[in-house]
């Protein structure tokens, strides 16, 4: 049986179709689209206009591709809205939109939601080695984290700190100055120990979404995306560091000249997110993590 999601995110719009089978889910074409449907709207509360129908331009080539799947599968596609739209006042003025263009009533989930859906999909899709895992999803407008063994969740919470939300709130120069960096960090770190988030200290980090699976792919130098070379690859903290150096002193043009499939339309908040990601290392005290391409979109189509 064939069955699609998208995900609208901050950032990112994603598209999944998979046929559920014996084995689980087996993903059998997947898109991204990066039309930032959260711009500003952690400084003005609103989603613009114009990224409002960005979107809707996304969502009409993914109606496209999801008909080649049959009329049932796109009557039954499964869409979710995260923070961005979570957080807008005008949120029911594009979920309007979406349902009178193509049909689909949005799903807003909620934070926790986010992080059940994004363990699901993640443990779907990646090899886990430890009884104790912790599931890090960094969006463009919160991080969730999701900490749980290999079949079941034990907490999952949604902290708002983004790539494109604290970007937009501190590193406001390009290349960003030392002190816009080291203001990014204390309030990353703040953030994180007020979860008072509890783990076991052999807890495995898995690390889903756009931040991760760039990463993973400017680490291995691929040029064109394969989720082959980047599901389950692993990163050691060294290797992060070194790569938020780079992008913590080049422009942003410089650097989507080195990996311009990559980073294009991701460029100027990567390094806000890659700061998330250290500073959650560092929280856990862990030493490297495993990089997964599930997320909510595969972890929606398995409830």
């Amino acid at each position: 049986m064939y069955k699609a999601s998208i995900d609208i995110g901050t950032n990112s719009v994603l598209l999944l179709i998979a046929e559920q089978t014996e084995k689980g889910l087996q993903v059998l074409e997947e898109a991204q689209r990066l039309p930032r449907l959260g711009s500003m709207v952690d400084s003005n509360g609103l989603l613009a206009k114009e990224s409002m129908y960005k979107v809707l331009v996304v969502l009409s080539e993914y109606v496209g591709i999801i008909q080649k799947y049959g009329d049932e599968v796109l009557t039954k596609t499964v869409v979710t809205a995260t923070s961005a739209v979570r957080d807008a006042a005008n949120k029911q003025e594009f979920l309007a939109l979406v349902k009178e263009t193509f049909g689909f009533q949005v799903l807003i989930l909620s934070g926790e939601d986010e992080a059940k859906y994004t363990y699901l999909g993640a443990i779907s899709q990646t090899k886990v080695e430890s009884d104790s895992i912790m599931i890090v999803d960094i969006g463009g407008g919160s991080t969730e984290l999701a900490v749980g063994n290999s079949t079941n969740l034990l907490r999952g919470i949604s902290i708002n700190m983004g790539c494109v939300r604290f970007n937009e709130r501190f590193l406001l120069h390009n290349p960003p100055r030392q002190e816009e960096i080291r203001e990014c960090r204390r309030s990353i770190e703040a953030l994180l120990h007020a979860t008072q988030l509890h783990f076991p200290s052999h807890t495995q980090i898995v690390a889903v979404s756009g931040t991760a699976t760039s990463l993973a792919a400017i680490d291995q130098q691929l040029f064109h995306y394969k989720s082959s070379g980047i599901n389950n690859y692993r990163l050691n903290t060294d290797k992060l560091a070194t790569i938020i150096r780079l992008f913590s002193i080049h422009t942003f043009q410089y650097l989507l000249e080195l990996h311009p499939e990559v980073m294009k339309g991701r460029v100027d908040v990567f390094l806000s997110g890659l700061l998330i990601l250290e500073e959650v290392l560092r929280y856990t005290r862990a030493e490297e993590f495993v990089v997964s391409t599930g997320g909510i979109r595969h972890g929606i189509l398995l409830v």
